[in-house]
């Protein structure tokens, strides 16, 4: 992969300035990811922000109207990745279980730097996307952003898996709901392996959230 000329397209309307346009803008995007893993949504400000990459708090706004936006940009830059990373790893199978099989685990096994990117550490991004994508769907601006198309790249990707569903099991009723119980399950069990761990089964070094989801899936479509 380290080989490949690989870009990732976020909405316009996220951003004032294209921050991949720019030596600042990555700077931005690679210390605010840090910033938020380190600090969380609340805490974080872009005056850090712009005291981390020593640009003054004026640069970011540049760039971004607010943190709420720069935090779906964040996110929509995870699940275009995800998708990416499931497009490139079903394109060659020519078969639908083998396919649904790669993205599934694509959804729930522990992520991994992505050294096409270098200015995006995608495992902190994961534990950003983790413990703070409610912050991103529950506000009370959630259907104005909806129908903004804020949210068209974490749809698409669930539309896109979801079709591999139906290519196993054209009959299935559910595939949207079986998708995002996928998505936002792994997500859980991750997060409680590593604060609660006593009510998970999730073990260190093992794939059994993999394992379980790419079960649970097997039998609820067959």
């Amino acid at each position: 992969m380290q080989n490949l000329a690989i870009s990732i397209r976020i909405s316009d309307d996220l951003f004032i300035k294209d921050p991949e346009s720019t030596d600042l803008g990555k700077r931005i995007i690679s210390k605010s990811i840090e910033l938020l893993d380190e600090l969380g949504f609340e805490a974080f400000t872009f005056k850090k922000l712009g005291a981390a990459i020593g640009s003054p708090e004026s640069s970011v706004y540049r760039y971004f109207e607010s943190k709420h936006k720069l935090l779906i940009y964040l996110m929509c830059w995870y699940w275009s990745w995800i998708e990416y990373k499931i497009v490139f790893g079903t394109i060659n199978k020519s078969s639908d279980i083998e396919r649904l099989k790669i993205a599934i685990e694509i959804l729930t096994k522990p992520i991994k730097v992505d050294n096409s990117f270098i200015h995006v550490n995608e495992v902190l991004l994961n534990k950003i996307v983790i413990s703070e994508a409610t912050k991103v769907f529950h506000t009370k601006d959630v259907d104005k952003e909806n129908d903004q198309g804020y949210f068209a790249v974490y749809k698409r990707m669930v539309q896109r898996v979801s079709e591999l569903i139906l290519a196993v099991n054209p009959s299935y009723k559910y595939p949207n709901m079986l998708v995002t119980t996928v998505i936002e399950g792994a997500h859980q069990q991750g997060y409680f392996a590593e604060h609660l761990p006593s009510i998970t089964d999730k073990k260190r070094g093992k794939n059994r959230v993999c394992n379980f989801y790419s079960d649970l899936v097997s039998k609820m479509i067959s």
